[in-house]
């Protein structure tokens, strides 16, 4: 495994760091994401956490709102059992849905210190090492969302904190209004970047590369689209079969090119479309450290030979000559009379 520092930061991460997306599967309420039909459960879970860890992955990363919880719990009970607590680093999110009402979401200094109380009890950790905000809150005031996650730095209960999928305008209004008030600044963006999806590239990425944020980019492998398993009329995996976010993003005959093109580099390698789909994300400018998740242990081995395959540069210019501008994915671009409406 290789490692990096993390943005600015002290601390260092495998370049490779463990999603956690995919851990859950029980019984989940109304109102929760549900199972969709293709989480692991438990005991496959711990699986993968061995992997993982034997591997050198020190970097983990979920979510309260995957599978109501579930997942938190799942990386906690896993992580205590086979790792050093000082040795890890441990992300989680805090924006999503958690409940029925209208105050157990959003990025209110409300929600947000019961969110934040919530996950330390899930993951059962005294603190989280990256608390991130999972998308932009256009309802809260920027300023009571820093603040308050300032507020959880100052008490001990987080260390760093980061963002997720926005407008890069987003993202330098927190950086700017954090600096005014001399409040802990994000130290990370995770970001929607992979073959098919790059409009990040035109100010996302150069932004924190200029501010020197991490970049833990999610969805390296465009939700399995870049494996080899998708087609025109489907896919041969449940995932592929059930996952329609996934549908709702990629499929474009453009994206099927892209896709054909990974297929042919890793015949001619002799490696995995996989893993030439994730070196390619490695060896882009800036980023620090892809999020992975997988459904199944040999997925989560396949992957790990990505951090020591080094693509050369008549490949990657190969592999980037498909691509075609996609209209913004994985986040809502609010729109002026929206930002009129909230303000």
């Amino acid at each position: 495994m290789q490692y990096t520092r993390l943005g600015k930061t002290g601390i260092t991460v495998s370049r490779l760091c463990l999603g956690c997306m995919t851990y859950g599967g029980g019984p989940v309420p109304d109102w929760a994401l549900g199972t969709r039909g293709w989480h692991v459960g438990k005991e496959d879970a711990r699986e993968h956490f061995r992997i993982a860890i034997e591997a050198g992955i020190n970097f983990f990363d979920t979510a309260d709102v995957y599978s109501a919880g579930q997942s938190e719990e799942i990386t906690g009970f896993c992580l205590k059992e086979m790792a050093n607590r000082e040795e890890i680093v441990v992300a989680t999110k805090v924006q999503g849905v958690m409940g029925p009402t209208a105050n157990q979401r959003g990025l209110s200094r409300k929600h947000i210190m019961h969110a934040c109380d919530n996950s330390l009890r899930r993951l059962g950790m005294d603190y989280i090492d990256l608390y991130q905000i999972h998308r932009w809150d256009s309802n809260t005031p920027v300023e009571e969302t820093l603040d308050a996650l300032d507020a959880l730095v100052r008490a001990g209960k987080v260390r760093y904190l980061g963002a997720s999928s926005m407008a890069a305008w987003q993202l330098s209004k927190a950086l700017y209004t954090a600096k005014e008030h001399g409040w802990h600044r994000f130290e990370s963006m995770q970001n929607h970047y992979n073959l098919i999806y790059r409009e990040d590239e035109r100010e996302m990425i150069p932004l924190c590369m200029d501010q020197g944020l991490a970049l833990i980019p999610w969805s390296p492998l465009a939700r399995g689209f870049l494996t080899g398993t998708r087609s025109r009329d489907g896919g041969s995996t449940t995932r592929s079969q059930v996952d329609t976010f996934a549908k709702d993003m990629y499929y474009s005959g453009d994206d099927f090119e892209v896709a054909n093109t990974v297929g042919q580099v890793a015949t001619q390698r002799g490696v995995s479309a996989a893993q030439v789909a994730l070196a390619w994300v490695l060896q882009a400018p800036g980023m620090t450290s892809p999020i992975i998740g997988t459904t199944k242990a040999s997925q989560l081995k396949d992957l790990l030979g990505a951090v020591d395959l080094k693509l050369t540069a008549d490949e990657v210019k190969a592999l980037e000559a498909p691509y075609k501008p996609h209209r913004i994915l994985g986040h809502a671009q609010p729109t002026p009379k929206a930002m009129l409406a909230a303000g």
